[in-house]
């Protein structure tokens, strides 16, 4: 692979682009009220019998139930404990938003790059979202007509090959490599590397580009 291209935007979509959004304090009320009920009804307890166990009145524990009021971390370790689960299981269907990079089949971002000539096209599959670290990049690269010649790439972080279709040599700083279908490579992205001979078209394969982070 070559230097990594600017950042280009894809198509990006909510998790539940239709789905309301309020806010995030409600929500986890819902959500922890949602599985209080369901690991009572599971237990066949009662209001007053899960109440009695947990040291809640009755009328806190309903409210707690109808996302109504936000339990101390006290409160939830009480329940917790009287329906024998870990507090973290009370939080289990609270669903942060998050980010998705979709995209459509053939719909790919098209990357001019070095290297890249008539018969060979990188598609980018995505792109990292958000400000997470490390960052990865997803191509499909295809390699449609022959060619003799072949720049060796150099850059920071690791990849990850995996031939989906066809024959080719890659190589890898000394060392080379007959890959075909089902066959994948992972190496230190630093040392030169790309394919140095096409045996059987075209050729489909993808690359994932790991970015190391950059506050390690």
């Amino acid at each position: 692979m070559s230097p990594r291209p600017s950042r280009h935007p894809l198509e990006v979509v909510d998790k539940h682009p239709n789905a309301p959004t309020p806010e995030r304090g409600t929500r986890l009320e819902d959500a922890i009220g949602r599985q209080v009920r369901v690991y009572r009804t599971q237990l066949g307890m009662t209001i007053a019998n899960l109440a009695r166990q947990s040291h809640l009145s009755p009328g806190m524990l309903s409210k707690i139930e109808n996302g109504q009021t936000s339990p101390s971390l006290t409160t939830l370790q009480s329940l917790a404990g009287a329906l024998n689960v870990p507090v973290t299981a009370l939080f289990r269907k609270y669903e942060q938003d998050r980010e998705a990079s979709f995209v459509k089949e053939g719909k790919g971002l098209v990357i001019d790059r070095r290297g890249t000539r008539a018969g060979h096209q990188y598609h980018l599959l995505g792109h990292s979202v958000g400000d997470r670290t490390p960052r990865v990049e997803p191509y499909l690269i295809v390699i449609s007509e022959p060619s003799d010649v072949f720049p060796l790439f150099q850059h920071e972080g690791v990849e990850f090959i995996y031939i989906l279709e066809g024959v080719m040599v890659y190589r890898h700083g000394s060392r080379v490599y007959e890959m075909s279908r089902g066959d994948s490579l992972y190496f230190d992205a630093d040392a030169p590397h790309g394919p140095e001979e096409l045996n059987q078209l075209p050729i489909r394969f993808l690359s994932f580009i790991v970015e190391p982070d950059p506050n390690s």
